[in-house]
């Protein structure tokens, strides 16, 4: 069995992306690591090049910036590194860079592609998801933020990144995929507010018009994270390749997660899905097999 890692990155240290921990995190499960970096005004290139693992092939890419709605530049880009991975590869593991694997779920993750591999109606396997919010402390656990997405996908040619590249489809259609017991840590809203809003004013111009754009730039240079509807507190352990990263954040920012921020309709489907763990019209960007 062959499990080729692949990712997309621009720009990581201008916007302070976790991407050396992401490669690092799937290092351990993946016979070989595809990054295709775009065309960048910072040393994202020599920030790769530090990881120094021989799994690694880096290639290089130039972003469209004609592609700005949607963000379907991020799509095109993932599909590219795709098409990079090795032939003989059996599956695809996808990850974002602001995405990291716990080693605690190293073992699910190789065992469900063990699994799966010769079961040719399992086009992915489907992680659950935290994600964290403002420190390394909280995650928000309202619908507000989705609960699962494919990360593994079978190496097949047919299969292609979807709109944003947030998920994946075949032939246009959802892939059908197997639940495995693994997470994905997101840790894209774990900034200072400064940086925060300076990442975020970078990302808009991937999904925004010049007229839409302007007025985002003009907002005030700090993140306003007080805009949350519900949080709670992080009670379990961070990757290991995180800790480092972890110890060196200088921001200190303080949420009360009994507050909830909730209209009538999210409040009851909210307290619902705590009760039964059940989250019901969620929209899904895949087919769950049983």
């Amino acid at each position: 069995m062959k499990i080729s890692g692949f990712t997309i990155i621009k720009n990581a240290v201008l916007n302070d992306y976790p991407i050396v921990e992401s490669v690092k995190s799937i290092l351990p499960v993946v016979d070989e690591m595809i990054i295709l970096i775009g065309d960048c005004e910072d040393d994202t290139i020599g920030l790769i090049e530090s990881i120094n693992d021989p799994k690694i092939k880096i290639h290089h890419s130039v972003w469209d910036p004609n592609l700005r709605t949607g963000g379907s530049v991020l799509a095109v880009e993932t599909n590219k590194a795709m098409q990079l991975i090795s032939k003989d590869a059996d599956w695809a593991f996808y990850i974002q860079g602001d995405e990291v694997v716990h080693e605690q779920y190293h073992e699910a993750i190789l065992k469900g592609c063990r699994d799966y591999k010769d079961q040719s109606a399992v086009d992915g396997l489907l992680f659950k998801y935290l994600h964290f919010y403002g420190t390394y402390d909280y995650v928000g656990d309202s619908r507000t933020w989705y609960s699962n997405e494919v990360r593994v996908i079978r190496n097949d040619l047919s299969i292609s990144a979807y709109k944003d590249a947030q998920g994946f489809r075949k032939k246009g259609k959802k892939l059908y995929v197997k639940a495995i017991k693994a997470y994905i840590y997101h840790y894209g809203w774990v900034k200072s507010p400064e940086q925060m809003m300076k990442k975020n004013k970078n990302f808009t111009k991937l999904w925004h018009n010049d007229e839409v754009l302007k007025d985002y730039l003009a907002q005030p240079d700090f993140f306003d994270y007080s805009q949350f509807d519900s949080l709670e507190k992080f009670d379990g352990t961070h990757p290991n390749v995180m800790l480092e990263r972890i110890a060196r954040a200088n921001f200190n920012i303080n949420f009360d997660p009994s507050k909830k921020k909730f209209s009538l309709k999210d409040k009851a489907l909210y307290y619902f899905e705590k009760a039964t763990g059940i989250r019901p019209f969620d929209f899904k960007n895949y087919r769950l097999l049983r």
